[in-house]
C-alpha cells in the first residue's frame, strides 16, 4: 500500500474515531443503544456542505453541523425519556426522519464541494501537500475532542452520567436526574458523530444522502476492536482505544482492498466490513475461552472439610 493510501486510511480512521467516541458514549457510558448515528452522520455532512456552498465560513458551518447533531440526539432521548418510547424504536424513528430532513436541507441527493473552501484548505501548513495536512489537522481535532471528553467524564456532571448508565435506579436514589443525563449524553454523542460527518464531506469533496449507511456498524466495530487491543479500566485509556480501533479498522479495510491477489474490489467494501466486525466480536469470546482453558488446567487447592465443631484446646 502506498504512502498516500496509508495516510488516507489514517485520515478516514481519525474521522471515524469521532464516531467511535460518540458510539462509546451512548452504548457504554449512557447504556443507550442509539441508532440515530446513521442519520446524524449525514445530517452533519448535509448542514456543513449546504452552508459552505451558501458562502458561510467552513469553521462556522462545521460548528452549526455539530449543534444540529446534538439536537437530533436530544430528540431521540426525549422520545424515550418523556414519551416512554423504547430506546431502539426511538432511535430508529429519528434515524428514518433524518433521511427526509437531510434531503430538505440539501435540496437534492448530493452537494459538491470541489471548488469550495474547507476547514482543511484554510489550515495549510507551509508547503506540505494536502495528503499530509489533512491527517495532521484531523489528529489535532480528534485529540482536542478526546481531551475535552476525558475532562467532562472527570467532572461532576460526567460522573453523574456514568452513574446513570451504570445503575439508573441507584443514581436516582442519590438525587441524580437520570432523564437529564440521558438527554445530555445522547446530545453529546450525536454532536460528535455530526462533527465527523461535517469533516468527512470536506475531505471527500461533497455530501451524499446515502453516506450514513452503516455508520453505527463502523462505530461499534471501532469500539470493540479498541477495547480488545487495549483493554483498560480507565476511561482515559478507553477513549484512546476507541480512536485507535477506528484507525486500525480503517487501515485493515484499506489493506484488504489493496491486496490484488485476494481479488477484492471496491464493491466488496461492505463484505470486508462485515467480516472485520464479525472477527472483532469473536475475539473477546476466544480470549475468555482461552482463559477458562488455562484456568481449568491449573491444580485446584485441596478443600478443607468444615465439621462445624470447635477446635480442641491446644489445636489451632
Amino acid at each position: 500500500m502506498s504512502l498516500i493510501a496509508s495516510l488516507g486510511a489514517i485520515e478516514i480512521g481519525l474521522i471515524f474515531g469521532l464516531v467511535a467516541l460518540g458510539v462509546f458514549l451512548s452504548f457504554r457510558v449512557v447504556n443507550f443503544p442509539d441508532l440515530t448515528v446513521d442519520g446524524s452522520f449525514p445530517l452533519g455532512g448535509a448542514v456543513a456542505a449546504t452552508l459552505i456552498v451558501s458562502g458561510w465560513n467552513p469553521f462556522l458551518a462545521t460548528f452549526i453541523a455539530l449543534l444540529a447533531g446534538g439536537l437530533a440526539g436530544c430528540v431521540t432521548a426525549c422520545l424515550n425519556v418523556y414519551l416512554k418510547i423504547m430506546q431502539l424504536l426511538a432511535s430508529i424513528l429519528v434515524m428514518i426522519a433524518l433521511y427526509s430532513v437531510n434531503l430538505r436541507i440539501m435540496g437534492k441527493p448530493n452537494v459538491a464541494l470541489i471548488s469550495e473552501p474547507t476547514v482543511f484548505s484554510m489550515t495549510s501548513i507551509g508547503d506540505l501537500p494536502d495528503y499530509w495536512v489533512q491527517p495532521l489537522v484531523m489528529l489535532v481535532i480528534v485529540l482536542i475532542a478526546k481531551l475535552l471528553l476525558d475532562a467532562f467524564f472527570a467532572s461532576e456532571t460526567g460522573l453523574s452520567m456514568r452513574a446513570t448508565g451504570a445503575n439508573a435506579r441507584m443514581a436516582r436514589a442519590q438525587g441524580i436526574s437520570t432523564s437529564r443525563q440521558t438527554v445530555w449524553g445522547l446530545a453529546i454523542s450525536n454532536a460528535l458523530v455530526a462533527l465527523a460527518g461535517a469533516l468527512f464531506v470536506q475531505t471527500q469533496g461533497g455530501a451524499d444522502i446515502s453516506m450514513g449507511i452503516g455508520t453505527i456498524v463502523i462505530g461499534l466495530a471501532a469500539v470493540i476492536i479498541g477495547e480488545t487491543v487495549l483493554p483498560a479500566r480507565s476511561l482515559v485509556v478507553t477513549t484512546a482505544a476507541c480512536i485507535f480501533g477506528a484507525v486500525l479498522y480503517r487501515f485493515f479495510i484499506a489493506l484488504a482492498l489493496d491486496m490484488d491477489f485476494i481479488g477484492l474490489k471496491a464493491q466488496d467494501l461492505n463484505l470486508v466490513t462485515a467480516l472485520l466486525v464479525g472477527l472483532a466480536l469473536l475475539i473477546p469470546n476466544f480470549k475468555r475461552s482461552y482463559k477458562r482453558m488455562r484456568g481449568s488446567g491449573k491444580p485446584k487447592p485441596s478443600a478443607s472439610i468444615n465439621t462445624g465443631l470447635a477446635p480442641r484446646k491446644g489445636e489451632n
